[in-house]
């Protein structure tokens, strides 16, 4: 005698039904607030590095690698925490990273000395890292019709929160100094501690651990903050796998879990060897050309970002070494700075903006290419010295561009994840993309100081020109396209 299946929905269908609505809008609340926190703390870099040096002596080589600490910290951050959220939670990540990067940040404002400030910075790289959680986690709330969309709004956080600094610098480093800097800037990263307790567990993440009726009360909550109904029904994983060998459902049930193929695979992750077995299914047949052209397109990103962002500063003080015999006042080379960083910032909102318009309309793919095509022809006139006016406004127009490119690759890459692999997938990914970040400093600061722009800019153009390519030969276009939950399913 047969048996019968009632009517079953997965997560993509629910989250179809019940829209995005309140409940989206506070997951979005505290994950931007986050992804904020995580902006000032970079931008703080572009800003701390000259009245440190001015004030310990250090020489170029020690205040570049203040910022280099912190990507350092960064690259072992997102490594980890990643494997940690796919095998234990998403929000479990969030109460660790707020500590670390919170009170990092906090203790940071009182260095006593160059080393204690090293070894606190690194720290506060090591929390960051936690932010490619919290855009996974987001991502696993967004309905899939404007999911590009809706990720390119969230990540105007990121936007807020670097022209937040910029604007906080400009105000507290002249009359207050850096070390008051440092410590305002931890605040944000307190508050995603505060308002832990609040926060839901991914509904997906949820059913890829066979925790189905703690999903279903997700999604039901998420159903009645936004005045809607879920589908009717069983709820199910996406992941198809032994459901025929299942002959004993009974009709009445109210859950169904259709077990993956994979299983023992995906529980491999909680031992000890969990990062071994990450990093080979992120190597397998299925998943490695994408897995190493995210690695190449996430370092040229990075590294091109950040070079924008710390060529704004180094370009309003090295270009005036290098054009005079003797530095002027380093307090004028200080309103510079922030003049030139603050108008700058600006530039990564139109950016974004552009984003949300063409990332579901042409693709990701083509947004991409695009953008870093467009960065690098901004970019080769500051090869060559140029007006004050014209270098600002080029830097402009090249960070409204990287800007874009980089949130397009950022939305990509966790949808080209499924769920068991996403934030690991994902966090490693920026975790390459941070040894860019790592070298980069090294390279804006040092060889414009150095009086070697033109090798600087060429150097930036070569890498970006690289990312492009990497970015064309992605195997997938994830517009439109529903989220994975195993690797079974690729």
């Amino acid at each position: 005698m047969g048996h019968e299946i009632e009517a079953a929905y997965t997560v993509d269908e629910a989250l179809a039904s019940v829209g995005f609505g309140k409940f989206q809008s506070l997951v979005f609340l505290y994950a931007g607030i986050g992804y904020a926190a995580e902006a000032m703390e970079l931008m703080i870099l572009s800003f701390i590095g000259a009245p440190i040096k001015s004030e310990w002596g250090l020489s170029t080589g020690q205040e570049s690698f203040i910022s280099s600490v912190v990507f350092a910290g960064l690259l072992l951050g997102q490594i980890s925490w990643g494997v940690i959220s796919d095998s234990y939670g998403r929000r479990k990540c969030f109460i660790f990273t707020a500590v670390i990067t919170s009170g990092a940040g906090f203790l940071s404002a009182f260095s006593p000395n160059y080393i204690s400030l090293v070894i606190l910075r690194f720290l506060v790289g090591v929390g960051l890292g936690g932010g490619a959680v919290l855009f996974s986690w987001f991502l696993e709330f967004v309905p899939i019709t404007n999911r590009g969309t809706w990720m390119s709004v969230f990540s105007l956080c990121w936007s807020f929160g670097t022209i937040l600094e910029a604007s906080l610098a400009w105000v507290v480093i002249p009359a207050l100094g850096w070390r008051w800097l440092l410590a305002l800037s931890s605040f944000p990263s307190l508050l995603v501690l505060i308002f832990y307790r609040l926060t839901p567990e991914s509904p997906r993440y949820l059913c890829t651990k066979d925790r189905t009726a703690d999903a279903v009360e997700v999604l039901e909550s998420m159903a009645i903050w936004n005045n809607m109904v879920l589908p009717s029904g069983a709820l199910i994983s996406d992941i198809r796998g032994e459901f025929e060998r299942d002959k004993n459902v009974p009709e009445t049930a109210h859950l169904i879990t259709i077990q993956k193929d994979q299983t023992d695979i995906e529980q491999n992750t909680k031992s000890k060897f969990g990062f071994i077995n990450t990093l080979y299914r992120l190597l397998s047949a299925k998943l490695v050309r994408s897995t190493l052209l995210l690695w190449v397109s996430f370092f040229g990103n990075i590294f091109a970002y950040y070079g924008i962002v710390l060529l704004t500063s180094a370009l309003s003080g090295g270009n005036m070494a290098c054009s005079s015999p003797k530095l002027q006042s380093y307090g004028t080379e200080e309103a510079d700075i922030y003049k030139d960083v603050f108008i700058t910032s600006f530039a990564e909102l139109p950016g974004l903006l552009l984003l949300a318009v063409m990332v579901d309309r042409i693709g990701r793919k083509l947004t991409m290419i695009t953008m870093l095509s467009s960065a690098f022809v901004f970019l080769i006139p500051l090869a060559f010295p140029q007006t004050p006016m014209l270098t600002t406004t080029l830097l402009f127009c090249a960070r409204l561009c990287i800007t874009a490119g980089s949130t397009g690759l950022c939305i990509y890459a966790p949808e080209m994840y499924p769920t068991s692999l996403r934030s690991s997938g994902y966090g490693t990914a920026n975790a390459m993309g941070r040894i860019g970040g790592i070298i980069s400093p090294l390279v804006a600061v040092a060889l414009v100081n150095g009086c070697h722009q033109s090798v600087a800019i060429f150097l930036f153009e070569g890498i970006i020109c690289l990312t492009t390519i990497a970015v064309a030969f992605f195997p997938l276009e994830t517009s439109g396209r529903s989220l994975d939950d195993s690797l079974s399913e690729f």
